[in-house]
């Protein structure tokens, strides 16, 4: 009898072993359910603009995410107006070139929007050295001249590509995000570009 009660209570704690073990491996399955179903919803971006626009307000001392926005009713068509970028800067200097960037401080309206505009002047044989913006990508557009433009891959497992290109009056040219990148004047005269 004593044999029958021992087999009995082995035979109990084996069963709720069991039923432990399953109900663990049913916990795993339903939570890792969850976590590949919550992954699929999730969306990730930028939040949508609160308001049509944030001018730049320079005189408070409050800085988030850009600087603090101005009143919208003391706000005026100069707030996002810029004259001068037509006009050519000195290139002489040790690269030959010269930039004229025009971004919150000259445009108050560009203030939160993640773009600046710029203005490069090169000399012949002028360059804007190899560099890269870790947190933009850049357009530009030859408005005057002959450039030979290019960017360098990341990618090692393709070996670094270069993609370069002689480009001309009008051409426009594309230098993603986080890329090493240049200009130079190929041109033996004064050439300049825009950039966003």
């Amino acid at each position: 009898m004593e044999l029958i009660s021992m087999f009995m209570l082995k035979l109990k704690l084996m069963n709720s072993t069991r039923r432990a073990k399953m109900s663990a491996k049913i916990i795993l399955i339903i939570a890792a359910s969850i976590a590949v179903i919550s992954s699929i919803c999730v969306s990730s971006s930028d939040p949508g603009l609160l308001q049509d626009f944030c001018v730049a307000d320079f005189t408070s001392n409050v800085f988030v995410n850009g600087f603090p926005c101005k009143d919208p009713l003391l706000v005026t068509s100069d707030d996002f107006f810029y004259s001068g970028i037509d006009q050519p800067r000195s290139t002489d200097n040790q690269l030959g070139s010269n930039i004229t960037i025009v971004g919150v401080n000259r445009i108050r309206g560009l203030n939160t929007l993640g773009i600046i505009i710029a203005r490069i002047d090169y000399a012949p044989g002028g360059l804007n050295p190899p560099h890269y913006h870790p947190r933009a990508s850049e357009v530009f557009t030859v408005i005057e001249g002959n450039l030979f433009a290019g960017f360098i891959t990341t990618n090692s497992d393709i070996g670094n590509t270069l993609y370069a290109k002689k480009l001309q009056k009008g051409d426009i040219f594309v230098f993603p995000q986080g890329l090493i990148h240049f200009q130079f004047n190929i041109g033996s005269k004064r050439h300049y570009i825009n950039c966003f």
